[in-house]
């Protein structure tokens, strides 16, 4: 018989391998047809596998193609594709490199061409070409201070967006009368598009107006020349692209339900667009076990064995100086929650393998995870108030390290009680 850390791992790579994109990346090629000249763009970080996936599938029809992705991503190279890596959550020289060699691609296109463009999470970082007037560094800058105070991914990307030439619709508008067929793979609560990697080739929804509310909301330090730049609209109006979206966290939250399910776990999903700060999510999975396993009323809404599962985007707001990810800093939160519980085990994890600037795509805590660190001199809420979540869990053995999964479609948080 399985433990339930067991049950949890099956759960993990069950759901993950679910809402890999390479089978949702050819069913969406497989209703088009395509003339001309055909480039491929690739973006984010499952951008290998869906370019991987367009070969394989179009073959000689693809003339050309460039894939930008994070840092340890790609898995080799791929015939008539240049393939460039850059920063991740914030964008590098490579991130420019990689926009620039895309807008080479694409300058010369006519009506008659097709521009098959793969856009997967963490896109808005990996391609960028700033505005003039714009430097790298302005953009680095205001990044690491939006990331620093705890915002959320649209109002990140609303900034980010007019001061890119190429983010919010201003890439489509760059490809002339080209026709644009973009794939999606979701990570953005409620698969907002003009949001998914800062939508490039999509009308933009976000104003000037608001963008600057997201400076003042925060009081970001920013120049006085970014403040006029900002006030450029962004294209509201987008006609040469068709959007199709092939994964999403409700897709990912339902593929850990089955998998639970099919353990001996009753499932409840209650949220896929949990969007909080991740210790507050943490604290709130941990009283949803509390009160699962300590109710002595048949009137609690789950009896176990049970699993509750949440999928969304929470944020880290940095108070402290550790190194760590919002899945992390929701284990550890968790894990004061829920100590001395027995039959209980929480994890959460982004589904793309990373989580924050770290190795570890989250992390998996139950009742003695705390009594684990004690024992290594750590303190787990001096740690979490120093976001050092990373090194705690590390110390109690609680890390999950996936590796790069391929796919990018937000975060799960799952309770299991047996």
């Amino acid at each position: 018989m399985n433990t339930i850390r067991q049950d949890a791992l099956t759960i993990i790579d069950e759901s993950i391998k679910s809402v890999l994109p390479e089978a949702a990346v050819i069913k969406a090629l497989e209703k088009k047809s395509f003339t001309g000249d055909v480039v491929v763009i690739a973006i984010g970080k499952a951008a290998w596998n869906m370019a991987k996936a367009t070969k394989t599938t179009l073959g000689d029809k693809v003339s050309k193609g460039v894939v930008v992705t994070k840092y340890d991503h790609s898995k080799g190279p791929i015939e008539g594709f240049e393939i460039i890596e850059a920063g991740h959550p914030v964008p590098d020289e490579n991130s420019i490199k990689g926009a620039s060699k895309a807008l080479a691609l694409v300058e010369n296109l006519t009506e008659k061409d097709h521009v098959i463009f793969l856009i997967s999470g963490g896109g808005s970082a990996l391609f960028e070409k700033p505005m003039e007037g714009v430097t790298l560094e302005d953009i680095m800058d205001i990044t690491n201070q939006l990331l620093a105070c705890g915002a959320d991914i649209v109002e990140i990307n609303a900034i980010r967006k007019h001061l890119s030439a190429v983010k919010g619709g201003r890439f489509a508008s760059q490809c002339g009368k080209a026709n644009i067929y973009a794939i999606v793979l979701s990570d953005v609560v409620g698969d907002r598009l003009d949001a998914i990697a800062s939508g490039p080739a999509y009308p933009d929804s976000s104003t000037s107006k608001e963008a600057l509310g997201i400076v003042e909301k925060y009081k970001l330090q920013v120049a006085d020349h970014l403040r006029k730049i900002l006030n450029i609209e962004t294209p509201k109006k987008v006609e040469n692209c068709e959007t199709v979206v092939t994964g999403s966290v409700t897709a990912l939250c339902e593929a850990a339900a089955a998998s639970a399910e099919k353990l001996g776990y009753k499932p409840v999903i209650i949220s896929s667009t949990l969007d909080c700060e991740a210790k507050e999510a943490g604290k709130f999975m941990a009283s949803i076990a509390r009160e699962i396993k300590n109710s002595k009323t048949s009137r609690t809404f789950l009896q176990p064995p049970c699993a509750v599962i949440a999928g969304g985007e929470t944020v880290v707001h940095l108070t402290g100086k550790g190194k760590g990810g919002r899945n992390q800093e929701i284990a550890l939160a968790a894990s004061l929650g829920i100590e001395g519980m027995e039959d209980v085990v929480l994890f959460s994890i982004g589904s793309d393998g990373t989580d924050g600037p770290t190795d570890a795509a989250g992390g998996m805590v139950d009742g003695k995870t705390s009594e684990r660190m004690r024992s290594a001199n750590i303190s787990p809420q001096i740690y979490l108030d120093n976001n050092d979540s990373y090194h705690a869990l590390k110390a109690s053995g609680d890390l999950i390290i996936t590796g790069a999964t391929g796919t990018n479609v937000n975060d799960i948080a799952v309770v299991l009680c047996k």
